[in-house]
């Protein structure tokens, strides 16, 4: 069986070779995964203080913004509860399915 060529790969040259950062934007999932999650995540507006502390560490990008406030898609996600644990006001709230 004829396998393709691997190229080594030896760095990039100049630094305007290296990538500006990731391909995707936050938040391109594409299969949900509410399925396997037992707890939900609910941000309690009055609480919250839109720093958007929640939004930068949110590793699924689960978290959107909107005009004046952010919400979580419960489609997309994972129920890791790194929102409710970086969150300084406790506006992130963990339910039972």
């Amino acid at each position: 069986m004829k396998r393709p060529e691997l190229k080594q790969f030896n760095g990039f040259e100049k630094i305007e070779d290296y990538p500006v950062g990731t391909y995707y934007e936050a938040g391109f999932l594409t299969v949900t995964n509410d399925s396997y999650r037992s707890f939900d995540y609910f941000i309690d507006k009055d609480k919250c203080k839109n720093c958007l502390e929640c939004y930068l560490y949110c590793p699924d990008g689960t978290i959107e913004k909107q005009d004046s406030y952010v919400s979580i898609n419960q489609d997309f996600c994972k129920g890791c509860g790194i929102c409710q644990k970086i969150c300084s006001f406790d506006a992130i709230e963990r339910r039972s399915k």
